[in-house]
């Protein structure tokens, strides 16, 4: 190593090896000439070609959109999930025991003691950890545990809206089994007593 004592214009040298850049675009004899290191035609020999987005594959079908998708509230013709998922701000039972013994919860009281940021999105109540107090809750969605912690800490739960009912599952008109199914006697139309047995036709000799 040089010594700093020796340092003069005519011994100076950079503290790392220095590579020139790469130069396109400058004529046969600059080593990258005539296509400029872009090859022949194609996507990627155009300008601007390198700023595509994240997950663009060309054209064609995405692997988002190749791949299954998972069973949820999603729409069927929504791809990749659609925006008709629900979702829900979780609230722990373990975060209500900063509320003091029988208070209100509701989504506003939440954000007053910034539990969660704002009412935009629905809350649900979950059940992870122990809660002690004795609190009114009113949240649009609530889980069997956390139910039974609130509940059984002397308090209250009420939905602020009420849970969707499953649909019957539809029944098939003049189906198979329905024409197969046996009527029973009391439902046949009985004969009156005031009718007469019809007579028999008479024989006529050809």
């Amino acid at each position: 190593m040089t010594d700093v004592t020796d340092l003069s214009l005519s011994n100076l040298q950079p503290a790392q090896a220095r590579r020139d850049r790469k130069r396109v675009g400058r004529g046969l004899g600059s080593g990258k000439g005539r296509y400029a290191g872009r090859g022949i035609k194609g996507q990627k020999s155009r300008a601007g070609s390198h700023k595509m987005r994240a997950g663009f594959e060309g054209g064609q079908m995405p692997i988002a959109m190749r791949l299954g998708k998972q069973r949820g509230a999603t729409s069927k013709d929504a791809m990749p999930i659609g925006p008709f998922r629900t979702s829900t701000v979780p609230v722990n039972v373990r975060d209500l025991e900063r509320f003091e013994d029988g208070a209100e919860v509701s989504p506003d009281a939440l954000v007053a003691a910034r539990v969660i940021k704002n009412t935009r999105v629905d809350v649900k109540i979950l059940g992870e950890g122990e809660l002690t107090k004795r609190l009114l809750v009113s949240a649009h969605g609530v889980s069997a545990s956390a139910r039974q912690k609130i509940e059984a800490a002397g308090g209250t739960v009420t939905l602020l809206r009420e849970p969707k009912q499953a649909k019957k599952p539809r029944s098939r008109k003049g189906s198979v089994a329905d024409a197969d199914a046996v009527v029973p006697e009391a439902a046949l139309p009985e004969a009156s007593a005031s009718e007469e047995p019809a007579e028999p036709a008479a024989e006529t000799d050809v």
